[in-house]
């Protein structure tokens, strides 16, 4: 592991496989850290097919700092993503990513498509359903948690304290807050998640997504998940000319079976992840 400082952030982070290779991004979702069950596994399958691979806490999640800059905590990691791939002078690097992950990437990859090689993105987040649960996820509760008992109710939420216990100084950042102030940032970036009519994901508009002129490798989202309708895989493949779509390796029902065993143990979101390192190495490879 290691630490960098990005638009004045400490950002924790990994690097493996052979120096000089071809780089690959990993990204996974909700606010999971990099260390999450199934990331240092695609990792060590892809550093073993002779890429390098960055492995990062976004801000938030994890070690890194906790941060409550910019218009939308999707925004926030996208930018520091591409200047994370400029500082560690990795070149044009792959984004593999899933969940909030693939948002991340789309928004980085759209923003700076010069520091990007590839796109390939599974389980992206949409639909009504799915994007008000995410408002909720990400902001309301700690709005909530703000408003009952000020920043410190906000620190002991289940989430905020396991980033304390890896990184104490994110205690003293969220003690520091201004509770008002925090409430408003939570409704504006809630507001983030709000459907859209002309696009499938937060923070991508039309002329965003024609920005993306790398090559794109989109995995189908499951017909059982509202977290990750079926619509959205489906339009952004069709704002995205050259992308590919295809079937992702694993049962229509996956992302549903992998909650259930992430309640009864607490991790697991990402198990299968690991499954799509052959088919990462052949796109990125072209």
């Amino acid at each position: 592991m290691a630490r960098i400082t990005i638009t004045g952030l400490d950002i924790d982070y990994e690097l493996v496989g052979p120096a000089g290779a071809p780089a690959i991004a990993l990204t996974p979702g909700g606010r999971f850290a990099r260390d999450s069950p199934g990331l240092p596994q695609l990792a060590t399958a892809l550093a073993k097919g002779g890429r390098r691979v960055l492995l990062w806490d976004r801000p938030n999640c994890g070690a890194s700092d906790i941060s409550f800059q910019g218009e939308s905590e999707s925004e926030l990691h996208g930018l520091v993503l591409t200047q994370l791939i400029r500082e560690l002078e990795l070149g044009p690097t792959a984004l593999a990513a899933g969940s909030a992950g693939s948002r991340v990437s789309l928004i980085a990859a759209s923003r700076n498509p010069a520091a990007v090689s590839h796109l390939i993105l599974w389980w992206i987040s949409g639909g009504t359903i799915g994007l008000f649960s995410l408002a909720y996820y990400y902001c309301c509760d700690h709005a909530i948690a703000a408003s009952h008992g000020g920043m410190k109710a906000v620190s002991q939420l289940s989430g905020r304290k396991e980033q304390i216990a890896k990184n104490p100084k994110n205690r003293d950042i969220l003690l520091a807050q201004d509770p008002e102030e925090f409430i408003r940032t939570m409704e504006r970036w809630a507001m983030f998640y709000l459907p859209a009519a002309d696009s499938p994901v937060p923070g991508m508009s039309p002329e965003n997504f024609r920005r993306l002129t790398m090559p794109v490798r989109l995995y189908r989202n499951g017909l059982s998940d509202l977290s990750h309708p079926r619509a959205t895989s489906d339009w952004v493949h069709q704002l995205i000319a050259q992308s590919e779509l295809v079937d992702p390796p694993w049962p229509d029902d996956e992302w549903n079976r992998r909650c259930m065993y992430a309640l009864k143990h607490g991790s697991g979101h990402f198990a299968c992840w690991p499954v799509l390192a052959p088919d990462i190495l052949a796109f990125t490879a072209r």
